[in-house]
């Protein structure tokens, strides 16, 4: 099977949805109060996203593997700042927890993306050429996006 869109692709899936808790989070008191805190979170989780996106569509295996590297270091990011939300009790230990392990759920799925991509083929592809699947972070759909429960 092959897939055409970045919105097939698991961890993007995951991200958006994990960016949905983090925008659902920092929208309550007294998280709301610290706009730093909030905009770096914010921006932390949508990169994520962002990198994945951008990076399917490059030309090369390699550039993807870039961008894909850059979206679990802003997973990373993210977690280090969940860090600090839970510190300042803008975060109860259970929030932290779930976010956290989302966060890590979503590294886990990049990190099997990337080690599928550096086993795969070395060779320029094309955007009509599209991505194989296997069980590695990618799912295909023939209904359309998929939207988190």
């Amino acid at each position: 099977m092959k897939i055409g869109r970045f919105e097939d692709i698991k961890a993007w899936q995951e991200s958006r949805d994990l960016t949905k808790q983090i925008y659902s989070i920092t929208k309550s008191y007294p998280f709301n109060k610290d706009y730093a805190l909030m905009d770096q979170v914010r921006r932390a989780s949508t990169s994520i996203m962002a990198n994945i996106a951008e990076g399917f569509d490059s030309n090369t295996d390699a550039q993807f593997i870039s961008f894909l590297s850059y979206s679990q270091r802003s997973a990373s990011e993210l977690q280090s700042h969940l860090y600090v939300a839970l510190d300042q009790e803008y975060l109860n230990q259970e929030q932290f927890n779930n976010l956290y392990q989302k966060a890590a759920e979503v590294k886990g799925l990049i990190g099997g993306f990337i080690k599928y991509l550096r086993s795969s083929s070395k060779r320029p592809r094309t955007k009509d050429e599209g991505l194989k699947t296997k069980d590695f972070g990618l799912r295909t759909s023939d209904e359309g996006l998929r939207t988190p429960d």
